[in-house]
């Protein structure tokens, strides 16, 4: 734990200011746990990724100096999701690249911006949470979670720290979920395959919950297990670590 607050602003994404709220308060409330003093900016939107993986590079752009100025100023930025995370970290230097303006701030920002599990346990110290669950727990790991921003053993950390869970893993673990934004839309009999293939792999340790870091996947896979017939609850991480398990799951209710 940080004995000096550190000023933290809270990305919330477009998935959980639009589906899933609880989401983003859980994530405060991790924030504050931890030690951090957490603002979220009103003015921010989307983190630009949409329009960057159509190929839509002019509203792209925009988007990314719109999300540099509502995040400038802060210690760090921190995002329940690591598709947002990736998209900053990774992808707004390039795209602003010759933006005398914005490409130098856009190098800044990405070393600033963390996915939430990563940030409490890589740069908080972070090491267990109070909050208790009874059961087995399987956790999806997205694909922009591993390969864009390196977070895989921290969000297992803080599971296997909780009173009275066991965390069991899946086959194929790495394997992608089929959600990929756009690629849902777009390629909506190859996404219904992998997600198919997804599923299965998830119930196979018959979890009491599936829970992940982004919401994308999670909306994908427990749409995909409710028009099967299968009954397991699908939480994101933030939730689960809060001890927020009272309301419904994902699709299952308002």
């Amino acid at each position: 734990m940080s004995e000096v607050p550190v000023r933290v602003a809270l990305f919330v994404t477009c998935l959980v200011d639009l589906f899933r709220p609880s989401v983003g308060f859980a994530a405060v409330q991790l924030l504050e746990q931890a030690g951090c003093r957490v603002d979220v900016p009103a003015t921010q939107t989307c983190c630009g990724q949409p329009a960057y993986n159509a190929g839509d590079k002019a509203d792209a752009q925009q988007i990314a100096r719109q999300v540099i100025d509502a995040f400038d100023g802060y210690d760090y930025v921190v995002a329940p999701s690591g598709s947002c995370a990736g998209m900053i970290r990774n992808h707004y230097a390039s795209l602003l690249k010759g933006d005398a303006n914005y490409h130098e701030r856009a190098m800044a920002l990405a070393n600033q911006t963390w996915e939430l599990t990563a940030f409490l346990v890589d740069i908080m110290g972070v090491e267990s949470v109070a909050a208790p669950f009874d059961g087995v727990v399987t956790y999806h790991d997205s694909c922009s979670s591993l390969r864009e921003v390196g977070t895989r053993n921290q969000p297992r950390l803080l599971l296997n720290s909780m009173p009275g869970l066991r965390l069991e893993e899946a086959p194929s673990g790495e394997v992608c979920c089929g959600f990929g934004g756009t690629f849902s839309v777009k390629y909506s009999a190859i996404s219904i395959e992998m997600v198919d293939r997804k599923a299965t792999a998830l119930t196979t340790t018959d979890p009491d919950a599936i829970v992940g870091a982004d919401l994308g996947c999670l909306l994908n896979i427990a749409g995909r297990l409710k028009r099967t017939g299968k009954t397991i609850a699908v939480r994101h991480v933030a939730e689960l670590l809060t001890g927020d398990v009272d309301a419904p799951a994902i699709g299952e209710g308002a």
